[in-house]
């Protein structure tokens, strides 16, 4: 009798890199961003995510001022979440600050309540 392989959650934090410019380029990169997240929901890598907001909220032109991310994926290792962050169009056209980045095993306290 074979058993299926232990998953873990992994917590990702991924800050945008600073400067000018940076939230012009976040939502020029961000559909080809959403489609991929599409598949890793889907797939049941992805739990959870989303943008963090700088403390004002939005920008000068009423837009979201996002800042980086958080998202939380269920995979078997850590080097299996560091792929799929790291094939993110995030990652890999410049949003996420790549020496920032932070992924860690998570273990929630509590249940969020599904809707």
């Amino acid at each position: 009798m074979s058993s299926s392989p232990t998953k873990h959650l992994f917590f990702v934090y991924a800050p945008d890199y600073a400067g000018p410019g940076r939230l012009d380029h976040r939502f020029s990169v961000r559909g080809k961003h959403l489609k991929g997240v599409d598949g890793l929901l889907e797939g049941g890598i992805m739990k959870f995510g989303g943008a963090f907001l700088a403390p004002e909220l939005t920008d000068e032109r009423g837009r979201k001022k996002m800042m980086g991310s958080v998202v939380f994926y269920e995979a078997e290792s850590i080097e299996e979440v560091r792929k799929v962050v790291e094939s993110d169009p995030y990652f890999t056209d410049g949003v996420w600050d790549k020496e920032k980045l932070v992924i860690h095993p998570f273990v929630p306290a509590m249940h969020w309540p599904s809707t």
